[in-house]
């Protein structure tokens, strides 16, 4: 697949691939406004909004619409050369896409040890690294939610102010632990995301709170995924302790306790082979598979040849271009399990009006992507060229460097929970539409596509990869913008959605079984 590069551009059109039946509007053009493709001038049958297709020539009723070389569906009816290409004129269906395993994987140029990159991360005594270090407080079931957040509150910054190593306590809550099947793939999926997080390099300390009742026992909670007690891990049951308020107090009193050893760690230089990124996208627009996706991808490539590890996921946004994925898997078996992920969401989705199924969210449509598989095609991009490494299931902790899959809704806080509790020190979210999104104990960075967005909302976007489109930046040269960014990011320098206090409602694990 060829990226953008500068002689794709005309003044007001983008042409990504030679063999593309499809332009992308730079931004808005007018019904019969002149425009000049192949060499011919063609005046526009419609009105089309920035980021939208223009068909480049005609295309018969039934042919491949072809964006990035790739087929994002099929012509639902003639379509005249400097029409407006989009969902009322494409028809999504299957075709055959040849998974040919392995057949792109080429090898990495991996930087020599002694010239990596390096940033400034908190070493924990099982050897993880950190890019941030709070205290999490977890509640077994919903019904001790409310007494976390109790907890969580009373340490105001003012509180903490003697603690200035410790960024933050922070009650990870969420709604499910009881009136659930048990066991169930649900259960394991909850239990072993709660684990993920208690046991993440980010935190220093855990506390779970569980009502005493429910069906995620606290004790087997932490006996089945292998946690042990401690200092800096702590359980208390709110039927045992005595209720409510004295809950909140035992809580408050034991994190106090945590605080003078989470307050004791320092920063130290450590290699970017320790950086391990979850990439997101949402709100995303025509331009995000054209700027932001593909330069996220260049700086995973950077980092990649440096030795760390970025996680690809939201498996219903690789829909349609999974081909491109497992010709880059280092096994058939590797491949195969990727396809296998697939096939479980065709049959999770059956009947339901779903993304997988085609139809993407208004803001998408907005945006000028017309189906999942045009959707899918940009997102897969943040992935970057190396290998495929391994396919993880849903907060399954990863323990191979490199390029990575792991399977998630393509609902953003789901998704990135799950790469938080699957080991991601620090999140990259790309967005065209503009989506206000953080993330605890991980960071997130935000990447705007387009430079109108950008501008509109640099109180939350931390870098604006709209330079692509406006000419002023190379692919290679933003990713390493975006590498350099991650670099200051995990050494410390607050994010633009840390600055706005994001990410203390951002915890939700996937919920995926019965209620009953």
């Amino acid at each position: 697949m060829n990226t953008v590069t500068d002689n794709h551009y005309t003044r007001s059109l983008i042409r990504l691939h030679d063999t593309d039946n499809v332009l992308i509007a730079k931004a808005q053009l007018s019904l019969g406004q002149p425009i000049d493709i192949d060499g011919a001038t063609v005046r526009l049958r419609a009105q089309v909004p920035a980021g939208h297709k223009v068909a480049a020539h005609a295309i018969a009723k039934g042919n491949a619409i072809r964006k990035y070389d790739t087929i994002i569906g099929f012509a639902s009816r003639d379509i005249e050369a400097g029409e407006h290409v989009h969902s009322h004129n494409i028809e999504l269906r299957e075709y055959e896409r040849d998974p040919g395993f392995g057949l792109d994987v080429r090898p990495v140029d991996y930087v020599p040890q002694e010239q990596r990159a390096s940033f400034m991360g908190i070493v924990r005594p099982d050897g993880q690294v950190g890019t941030r270090n709070f205290i999490g407080i977890f509640s077994s079931v919903n019904c001790s939610a409310t007494a976390i957040k109790k907890i969580a509150e009373w340490f105001t910054p003012e509180r903490l102010a003697a603690y200035p190593n410790v960024d933050g306590v922070v009650a990870f809550a969420q709604t499910s632990g009881c009136g659930m099947s048990s066991p169930s793939y649900h259960f394991d999926v909850l239990r072993r995301t709660i684990a993920g997080y208690v046991r993440h390099p980010n935190l220093a300390g855990a506390l779970i709170v569980g009502l005493g009742c429910e069906r995620n026992q606290v004790a087997d909670l932490v006996s089945s995924q292998g946690l042990k007690e401690d200092g800096l891990l702590r359980t208390m049951v709110m039927q045992e302790v005595g209720g409510t308020r004295q809950t909140i107090e035992a809580g408050i009193a034991m994190v106090r306790e945590m605080l003078p050893a989470a307050n004791a760690v320092q920063r130290q230089k450590v290699p970017a082979s320790h950086i391990k990124v979850g990439l997101e996208c949402g709100g995303s627009d025509g331009f995000s598979g054209i700027s932001a996706n593909p330069a996220l991808g260049a700086a995973m490539d950077i980092l990649v040849r440096h030795g760390g590890t970025a996680i690809l996921s939201e498996t219903p946004e690789i829909h349609g271009v999974e081909n491109m994925l497992t010709r880059r898997a280092v096994s058939p078996e590797v491949g195969q399990k990727l396809l296998d992920r697939l096939e479980w969401w065709k049959e999770y989705t059956r009947g339901q009006n779903a993304q997988f199924n085609g139809v993407v969210g208004h803001g998408n449509q907005q945006g000028g992507l017309a189906n999942i598989f045009e959707k899918s095609l940009g997102s897969a991009m943040k992935g970057g060229t190396t290998p495929l490494q391994g396919v993880y299931e849903y907060a399954e902790p990863i323990d191979r460097a490199g390029f990575v899959f792991m399977d998630s809704p393509g609902y953003d806080p789901v998704a990135a929970t799950g790469q938080i509790a699957s080991g991601a020190n620090l999140i990259c979210f790309t967005t065209g539409r503009g989506s206000m999104f953080g993330s605890k104990p991980a960071p997130t960075i935000k990447l705007a596509s387009n430079t109108a967005m950008y501008e509109r909302l640099k109180e939350d976007m931390d870098i604006n990869c709209g330079l692509v489109i406006d000419g002023e930046a190379t692919m290679q040269q933003m990713g390493q913008i975006i590498f350099d960014e991650i670099l200051r990011a995990a050494s410390g320098a607050p994010t633009k959605s840390e600055l706005l206090g994001l990410g203390d409602h951002e915890f939700i694990p996937w919920h995926l079984g019965v209620v009953s």
